[in-house]
């Protein structure tokens, strides 16, 4: 398979466990996360390793070279050998600070341990690294905090990266629909997809 196929709609559950690594317990928060980003259409592939820093960055990069989507579960909370978040950040190229406050903010609205987690989203080259709690349902719901915005994220990371010109303008092709796809990757055009349009008048014009 190559590269561009394989990253057209693929991601990869990994999980951060030592003993579902040493196959002393079932890893149930993998199968339920796979299961949700089979459901949003997903082919999903699944791994497992042991709460060792330098496995999950070997994982990470690795899977990096594949996959637009990695989704880990597992090592997020104040143990020593909760490693992942530690692990992600050594290996992303920047951190998308929103999208793991998301995550928080929803767990706080069920229990306020959700504060403990420590769990890192960033992007390593074209890929999206989301990390979530070890739990099946703190997994579960993590990931269906962030659903919403993950199609785009994911959309705005396979490019076109021209600030110039969007990918469609510069092959002469015609534009996105600005009712549909996604725009290029300006801050301004980022800022207002998704938003109603708000018609503009004269009496708004105030200069």
């Amino acid at each position: 398979m190559t590269e561009g196929a394989a990253r057209a709609r693929t991601a990869l559950v990994l999980t951060a466990s030592d003993r579902s690594a040493a196959g002393t317990r079932d890893d149930t928060s993998g199968a339920v996360l796979a299961d949700r980003l089979t459901a949003l259409g997903f082919v999903v592939e699944r791994a497992i390793v042991a709460d060792d820093r330098e496995e999950i960055e070997q994982a990470l990069r690795d899977a990096s070279e594949l996959h637009p989507l990695i989704v880990t579960t597992g090592g997020t909370g104040l143990t020593p050998r909760d490693v992942t978040p530690q692990a992600t950040r050594a290996v992303i190229d920047f951190e998308v600070p929103g999208l793991a406050e998301a995550m928080r903010a929803d767990g706080r609205a069920r229990t306020p341990l959700a504060d403990l987690s420590r769990a890192v989203v960033g992007v390593r080259g074209r890929t999206l690294i989301v990390n979530t709690p070890g739990s099946p349902t703190g997994a579960a719901e993590s990931l269906e905090a962030i659903v919403a915005t993950l199609d785009h994220a994911l959309e705005t990371l396979a490019g076109p990266h021209d600030h110039t010109l969007s990918g469609s303008a510069a092959s002469g092709a015609a534009p996105h629909d600005p009712n549909g796809d996604a725009p290029a990757d300006s801050t301004e055009n980022q800022h207002a997809f998704g938003r109603p349009e708000t018609p503009f008048t004269e009496a708004e014009d105030t200069n």
